[in-house]
């Protein structure tokens, strides 16, 4: 099914001589909130509730025409939710609140979907207050606590999603293990078989290094046997690494070490601290670390699954003023994902008015272009109209990017909100015997393009923009005699 842009161009061909250059209406992307989350009946640490949940930190996940997520706080008893909410913005449904006992508390991963089970972690809570994997059904019943972790050797605390091979589930936990810096692990399905697959070492008391990496935050990916992360601290120079483990938990390798930080400006080459999880396309990783590169604000990278050919891909700028802002944001959180050779994501401060952005940026490094920056927030709750301070990736389908902010919104906690393709910009120009026709439109969006003299014309053509916002792609179709020529754009 496709749906037509409204851009339609009239070229009298009479006027072709003039040099005449038409554009349709400036591009913008059009942005709108699924979800706001409610007010709490007190702030989030003091134990505040509502119906909904509060503060999203994870990816959503998307099914059909549903999305699933996790609230960090708020529900019935203030530990968090687990929710449902229709991509048109209808029926939100709390599908779990937490209790922060057996089931878990304060649930930061996102979930993944299997059938008409949904599994995912809690933080906290459980039978040790060390956080849980949990499984509940995608109508909110039968919720099952698949594991408690003790917070020895199994882990503890975990802050990543997890993934899904046959009956294995894999995981990282940011805490315990033997050395108290985090494991990998696999626990089955039905919460039996639970196998610590790593535990990360003891770093040195002093230069907060190690060999391996320490306290996981992102989640894993899989590729054939290998499972591929990051460790938010630790390696060679005590700013994390990027890391390869198989999934019988032998052969575990350090990809790359990120560099130790200037210690005067807290700068380096290729970024510091990655606390989100990676994608894989080819021998490619892909991942965004917090901190460090160029002004300490963070950066995106890519590396080869063999640990080669680290690449800095874009290194996020100086922020200035009170509001601390700049044009593309800062201290990315989430992870990244691809849609051709343009990778999303979002940062969780930055922007225009320091609250953040959605980017997107070339696999290659080029054309880095911020999407959407949040809104200024105000008042004691920080509240806005779009949300503020994104701390998780992205979910792409038909165009349509998908994402949660952690705060802000009518009540400051937080919204799911939704970017769709704006209409694109058009031109064209005639040159010698040709007419030039171009446009530039949404990041990696596909488009077709009709030029005919009859509107009941059907010579659609393919075209894909993978330049980026604001790059004017053009191609020369040839000068007619006919008094018109119509020119019409639609995207997938």
């Amino acid at each position: 099914m496709k749906t037509r842009i409204q851009n339609l161009f009239l070229l009298p061909a009479l006027t072709a001589g003039l040099g005449l250059t038409l554009a349709g209406p400036a591009a913008a992307q059009t942005f709108s909130n699924l979800h706001i989350f409610t007010a709490l009946s007190a702030p989030a640490y003091n134990g505040g509730t509502n119906k909904d949940g509060a503060n999203p930190l994870a990816v959503l996940i998307l099914s059909g025409n549903k999305l699933y997520g996790t609230a960090a706080n708020g529900g019935s008893s203030s530990n968090g939710t687990v929710f449902a909410v229709n991509i048109d913005g209808t029926g939100f449904t709390n599908l779990h609140s937490f209790t922060g006992g057996s089931d878990g508390a304060y649930p930061q991963a996102g979930l993944i979907l299997s059938g008409t089970n949904l599994y995912g972690m809690a933080n906290g809570g459980g039978s040790s207050g060390n956080g849980t994997v949990f499984r509940v059904n995608t109508n909110g019943t039968v919720f099952a606590t698949l594991h408690s972790f003790t917070g020895v050797n199994d882990g503890a605390n975990p802050l990543g999603g997890l993934i899904l091979s046959g009956t294995n589930l894999y995981g990282t936990a940011n805490g315990g293990g033997s050395s108290g810096n985090g494991t990998v692990f696999r626990v089955n399905t039905n919460g039996t078989v639970f196998a610590t697959l790593h535990s990360f070492t003891a770093l040195d008391l002093t230069s907060n290094t190690n060999t391996d990496g320490a306290n996981p935050q992102g989640g894993l990916i899989l590729s054939g046997t290998n499972l591929f992360g990051t460790a938010s601290a630790g390696g060679a120079g005590g700013n994390g690494t990027v890391f390869a483990v198989s999934t019988n938990g032998a052969g575990f390798t350090n990809l790359h070490s990120f560099t130790a930080l200037d210690p005067t400006y807290y700068t380096n080459s290729d970024g510091a601290n990655p606390v989100a999880g990676l994608i894989l396309s080819g021998n490619t990783l892909y991942g965004t670390a917090n901190d460090g590169g160029a002004l300490n604000y963070g950066t995106v990278f890519a590396v080869n699954t063999n640990g080669t050919g680290f690449t800095t891909l874009h290194s996020f700028t100086a922020m200035s003023g009170p509001l601390s802002t700049n044009s593309d944001g800062a201290y990315p959180a989430a992870g990244l994902i691809l849609s051709g050779n343009t990778l999303y994501g979002t940062a969780q401060y930055g922007g225009n008015s320091g609250n953040g952005t959605v980017f997107a940026i070339n696999t290659n490094g080029t054309v880095f272009t911020t999407l959407h920056s949040f809104t200024a927030t105000s008042g004691l709750l920080s509240t806005n109209s779009d949300g503020a301070n994104p701390a998780s990736g992205l979910v792409l389908s038909s165009n349509i990017l998908y994402g949660t902010a952690f705060q802000g919104g009518s009540s400051g906690n937080g919204t799911v909100f939704k970017m769709a393709p704006p209409a694109p910009i058009l031109s064209a120009q005639r040159s010698g015997g040709n007419f030039l026709f171009g446009f530039s439109a949404f990041p990696g969006a596909s488009y077709t393009v009709q030029q005919t003299t009859n509107l009941a014309g059907t010579n659609w053509i393919a075209f894909t923009n993978i330049f980026g916002s604001g790059t004017v792609t053009q191609f020369a179709v040839p000068a007619t005699n006919a008094a018109w020529l119509f020119f019409r754009v639609r995207q997938p």
